[in-house]
């Protein structure tokens, strides 16, 4: 018994020293890792600041190994990954988060959208969709839907995009009935692609009710009705539009005009036409008068003068070649290679121009194939803007 005790009164000292030992050396061990992580996490920063983003990363990655369990390590590399276009090394690192059982709500949230814009910089259309569907409800609920909605622009599914705009608009994020008559629009298109134009003429009939201050569904409407042969009807449809001094207009001028020609209706078209321009002079509007007042020399000469009335009030180089064709068609055509030369200077003035990325183009687009925007073209030519 007395042997016992006196092991166990020399080994109560022993394991105490041995104790307080071992936690001087973890809490050294702690005080070294804990300067690490941040003398990693630092140098980290300042390559970031220098905008020397590989060598950035290496010292996350290092702050990460020496401190695992920081989510803030983990977001900063993930966005870098991100930014690089290493998608995949972006990937991995928002699952790793999402995979954890100690992320709190706000920051398996915030991994879930990191997950999103990761699979949707990499074009991943159907799991960025997958992966913003589970924000629904969360405070990154706004940006997924907008997310969402130019994914379903950007794939063409039109009755998914009307959805979730309608979403947006009811969480009051802003007003949508624009982009909306622009679906029914493209729907619309796709209808007299595939034959249906009943189908096209409900689904812009409807756009009209829905948003009548919308032009673009108009001028299809009147394009379809004109193709059918209802050209009385196209032009009723499309001279509204130049009722209403709509500055979309002048797009619609060129169907007005043979609407008017084939309906036997040039008088009141041409009436239309020069309130319209009257109000807002436009080139495509003057030539629609011109077109339809051309039959007779007395007529020709009236539209010979509007060209040069219209160059007293604006330079344009586009009226000054009309006026130069019709100065000279009555007496000495112009020489072959000066027309060539006037046609060619006036075509880059007679493209439209995104006002949001500077796309040009032919043609105009009610949606910039360059930056996807809506309603980005204003409906004039270069020249007049």
């Amino acid at each position: 018994m007395e042997l016992d005790l006196t092991w166990i009164l020399l080994g109560l000292p022993a394991a105490f020293a041995l104790g307080w030992i071992a936690s001087r050396l973890d809490l050294r061990q702690m005080r070294i890792a804990n300067r690490q992580a941040p003398r990693a996490y630092f140098k980290g920063l300042n390559y970031l600041l220098n905008e020397q983003q590989d060598k950035a990363i290496d010292a996350f990655i290092e702050a990460v190994q020496n401190d695992p369990d920081t989510s803030e390590l983990h977001f900063a590399l993930g966005n870098l990954f991100r930014r690089r276009g290493e998608y995949d090394r972006a990937v991995r690192v928002h699952e790793h988060l999402l995979s954890r059982a100690d992320l709190s709500g706000a920051d398996r949230q915030r991994a879930q959208h990191g997950l999103a814009l990761d699979y949707l910089k990499a074009g991943l259309l159907d799991r960025a969709e997958e992966a913003l569907r589970k924000l629904e409800g969360t405070s990154y609920e706004g940006q997924a839907r907008l997310a969402r909605l130019a994914i379903y622009e950007r794939s063409r599914e039109w009755p998914e995009a009307a959805r979730v705009a309608g979403l947006l608009e009811k969480s009051g994020e802003a007003n949508f009935d624009m982009r909306l008559a622009h679906y029914q629009c493209e729907q619309a298109r796709e209808a007299v692609q595939q034959g249906d134009t009943a189908k096209a003429t409900e689904l812009l009939t409807a756009a009209i009710q829905t948003t009548p201050e919308a032009a673009r569904p108009r001028i299809l409407l009147g394009q379809l009705q004109l193709s059918q042969g209802l050209a009385a009807q196209a032009f009723e449809t499309l001279s509204v539009l130049f009722e209403r001094v709509d500055v979309a207009a002048p797009l619609a001028a060129a169907s007005l005009v043979k609407a008017a020609q084939a309906a036997d209706l040039s008088g009141p078209a041409t009436q239309v036409l020069k309130a319209h321009y009257d109000k807002l002079p436009c080139i495509d509007v003057l030539d629609a008068i011109t077109a339809l007042t051309s039959d007779s020399a007395e007529h020709a000469a009236a539209s010979h003068q509007r060209y040069l009335d219209h160059l007293n009030q604006h330079a344009s180089l586009m009226a000054a070649t009309r006026w130069l064709v019709d100065e000279h068609s009555a007496t000495k055509p112009l020489p072959a290679p000066v027309q060539k030369a006037l046609e060619q200077a006036i075509r880059p003035l007679a493209r439209y121009r995104c006002a949001a990325c500077g796309f040009e183009a032919k043609e105009h687009f009610w949606h910039c194939p360059g930056c996807q925007a809506w309603d980005s073209y204003p409906p004039r030519r270069i020249e007049e803007l």
